[in-house]
């Protein structure tokens, strides 16, 4: 943990209220949302948002301050670059 905080010298907050709304701040950007499922870029990595009924109440760039609202389901971090190999299409492998 301390290891990301020196490497990003970054501070994030998480706060779940009665898993019915969620702020979140050092957000860059949403990269996908509907109704069941949102997906954030922040600071520290993607944040994905499983849930019902979710709705964006505030997304503030400036501020980098993020709220959504609904049944909130599941948090879940993951790097953007995990570091596997990724995955080539069909004319990267017939042109080696």
């Amino acid at each position: 943990m301390e290891e990301l905080k020196k490497a990003t010298n970054t501070f994030q907050n998480v706060v779940l209220e009665n898993r019915e709304k969620l702020n979140v701040t050092g957000i860059i950007d949403v990269l996908s949302f509907d109704d069941q499922i949102i997906i954030i870029e922040t600071e520290l990595g993607l944040l994905t948002i499983k849930g019902e009924d979710l709705k964006i109440n505030k997304l503030s760039v400036d501020t980098s301050d993020f709220i959504v609202e609904g049944r909130i389901n599941s948090l879940i971090y993951s790097n953007a670059d995990t570091g596997m190999p990724k995955s080539k299409n069909i004319l990267s492998k017939i042109f080696k």
